[in-house]
């Protein structure tokens, strides 16, 4: 016998429909939710050639089931995709690859997003990359 893990109505409502959305089980919506869970944040700063610090800041955003991660440019606004089937591809705002990423992923749905609060911060944190649209 598996272990259990008591949920409350909701959360297993909602690991169910995750579930049917994703093609998968329960079981594992968990286990990837646990995955993910356990990865350490990524640094929010680079050193570029020059040695000087770029400011980048590692994001994601989780739409039908799957996880985007990228990088935004604090200096150009940029997000460079850098998992997931749009990885490698570059955007001048996080509205664009908002956008980019809904439409590949429900290409039937008017994907217009806000890309500030679609996007997350990679940090561990839980805050949107809004959270530091204005920092200087």
């Amino acid at each position: 016998m598996s272990p259990a893990i008591e949920v409350d109505e909701q959360t297993y409502r909602s690991i169910e429909f995750a579930a049917r959305v994703g093609g998968t089980t329960a079981g594992e919506v968990v286990a990837r939710l646990v995955r993910t869970a356990s990865v350490p944040p990524s640094t929010p700063a680079v050193a570029s050639e020059e040695g000087s610090a770029e400011r980048k800041v590692n994001v994601y955003a989780d739409y039908e089931g799957h996880r985007t991660r990228g990088s935004y440019d604090q200096d150009t606004k940029r997000i460079d995709v850098t998992s997931g089937p749009l990885a490698g591809q570059s955007f001048k705002t996080p509205t664009g690859a908002a956008r980019a990423v809904v439409a590949h992923y429900k290409p039937d749905v008017n994907p217009n997003r806000n890309g500030w609060s679609f996007w997350s911060l990679d940090d561990g944190s839980g805050g949107l990359l809004q959270n530091i649209r204005h920092a200087a």
